[in-house]
């Protein structure tokens, strides 16, 4: 076969001169779409997979890791990625993501943010502090970071999204705290989001929570899909079960990821990272075949048996 190879690329280089010729397949697959789910109270649609900014973007003035978080965030929107989301209580990170903005002026930020203070009046003031920032007009989302004074801030925060100075509210809270207080504001208030814990071992948010959000049509953020690093690393060179291929894992990463994403009520998963490869690796989980409630419930299992 070796002598008929020039041979070959000659044909092929005669019909690529040829005017109309057929096109030929490109020889490296395009990447695939990362897949978006409906903002239930809009119908608009976001990426399964965000980007969180806790201690990861907490960098200080340190040049190198200003640089290294604004390659993430290169990579993030160069792989489809739009939700980043962030918190006056993360340190640098905002000033972080503002100058990654006005280097990389993406087109299709979705900016999520949120009020961490007592006293609504203060509430305001650090919403503006914080956009500030950021280097946006406004905010896509704000949400009451860990219910803090949410009595006062959300009236403020409502009347603001109806003046078109925000478009969407909600609520957080991480580790599995104040689910009761969480589930009272999701049945009373008119929420766009809520924001929790989730998890293939943290699953309390299961009985009560998720099937509250896709009642009430409020979307689900998820924080801490890995533990902060925990879980990944409890897995870490543990042989992927023969069910990661059939849904395209290639790493225990992307299979935590995919058993998150595929919950019906979950709008989107903000991972956070400092790495290239990994924000690289992320959104790959937002892509392909998703498991369906069987596999969950097998990767729940597995997750559990071997962390």
């Amino acid at each position: 076969m070796l002598p008929h190879r020039p041979a070959r690329r000659r044909l092929l280089a005669s019909l690529l001169a040829i005017p109309g010729a057929i096109a030929l397949p490109s020889l490296q697959a395009a990447p695939a779409p990362l897949l978006t789910r409906a903002i239930p109270s809009t119908g608009e649609h976001i990426p399964l997979i965000g980007l969180g900014s806790w201690i990861t973007f907490n960098v200080g003035r340190d040049p190198q890791g200003r640089r290294e978080s604004i390659d993430v965030m290169r990579q993030f929107f160069a792989g489809g990625g739009r939700l980043v989301d962030s918190s006056p209580m993360y340190g640098s990170a905002q000033d972080v993501i503002g100058e990654a903005v006005q280097a990389l002026t993406p087109t299709k930020l979705f900016a999520a943010d949120k009020v961490w203070v007592s006293g609504g009046a203060r509430g305001v003031a650090q919403a503006e502090a914080s956009r500030k920032l950021w280097r946006v007009a406004r905010f896509d989302l704000l949400q009451v970071h860990n219910l803090l004074s949410w009595e006062e801030h959300l009236p403020i925060l409502l009347k603001m999204k109806r003046d078109g100075r925000l478009r969407y509210v909600g609520i957080t809270t991480s580790e599995g705290r104040r689910h009761a207080e969480i589930e009272k504001i999701m049945a009373a208030q008119p929420i766009d989001f809520v924001q929790i814990s989730y998890n293939a071992l943290d699953r309390d948010v299961e009985q009560r929570i998720l099937p509250l959000a896709r009642e009430r049509k409020i979307g689900v953020i998820v924080n801490r899909p890995f533990r902060q690093g925990d879980l990944t690393q409890a897995l870490a060179g543990k042989p992927l079960p023969g069910w990661a291929a059939d849904i395209g894992c290639t790493t225990w990463a992307q299979a935590l990821l995919k058993f998150i994403v595929a919950h019906p009520a979950v709008t989107c998963a903000i991972p956070a990272t400092s790495s290239v490869a990994h924000v690289r690796e992320n959104l790959l989980a937002g892509t392909g075949r998703m498991p369906d409630e069987a596999l969950r419930k097998r990767i729940a299992q597995d997750v559990g048996r071997l962390a």
